[in-house]
């Protein structure tokens, strides 16, 4: 099974990258985030046969979506958003005992206090699924540099918002001790493991970036995953897809 996050930084934008990548790597589960666009401004082109598909957005800006691919799952599930979703950034789908999520959280910006109020309602979130005896896969853009590994060298600023030791330290009680960072834990010393690099100085190209696109699972999940990595060299995005491969 394939399951996928991609911050595509606008989906009108994006949309043949998205269909193309889609078509040639064909996961079972997709979850976007940062579409900025309302579920009326969703390119048809986006809207492929082979996906059960929530479309969860805003103009402009924000917004998530997740898909499901109907070999999985033949009829379409419910989904549904958290009590503390703002500005379109949580969807939300239950599969038996898993719980999966597309999230955005705010990068902190322009609101500092909305990032942490949103970080702190999603562990409170996230540790009463635990208490129900519920698996959960949260992918998505947590706009967190997790580790000092996570920053290549040249981008590290302890006070820059993103790296600060407070949002590191809600990353890690988000974690707890039932979720798993995937890909950290299968790859743990790479430190060339970015997602997000800045738009300019060809950046991208130099790989100086941060990891801040993340697959988070439950213990029972994350034990069989046999991959989880970064396509950085994919689309036009200033953030990479990453793609998690769970064996039986």
């Amino acid at each position: 099974m394939k399951i996928a996050t991609w911050n595509v930084n606008g989906i009108r934008a994006r949309q043949e990258q998205f269909c193309e990548w889609l078509e040639r790597d064909r996961p079972d589960i997709v979850c976007l985030q940062e579409l900025k666009a309302d579920p009326t401004q969703i390119p048809d082109r986006c809207k492929l046969a082979d996906y059960h598909v929530y479309w969860h957005g805003h103009k402009g800006y924000s917004g998530v979506s997740l898909h499901i691919h109907k070999d999985l799952l033949p009829a379409a599930p419910e989904y549904t958003h958290p009590e503390f979703d703002m500005e379109t950034r949580i969807v939300t789908v239950r599969l038996e005992n898993w719980v999966l999520a597309s999230v955005y959280v705010p990068n902190g910006g322009k609101d500092y206090g909305a990032k942490i109020r949103f970080l702190n309602d999603l562990i409170a979130w996230t540790r009463k699924l635990h208490d129900e005896g519920r698996e959960l896969i949260l992918c998505g853009d947590l706009n967190i540099a997790r580790l000092e590994i996570d920053v290549h060298p040249r981008e590290r600023k302890p006070e820059v918002i993103g790296q600060r030791a407070e949002e590191r330290a809600l990353f890690e009680q988000l974690l707890g001790s039932h979720l798993i960072d995937v890909a950290r834990n299968l790859q743990p010393d790479n430190d060339a493991m970015f997602t997000w690099w800045p738009p300019w100085r060809q950046m991208r190209q130099k790989n100086i970036g941060w990891r801040i696109d993340y697959i988070l699972a439950s213990g029972p999940i994350a034990v069989r995953a046999q991959d989880c990595s970064v396509l950085a060299d994919f689309g036009t995005s200033d953030h990479a897809p990453v793609v998690m491969t769970l064996g039986q």
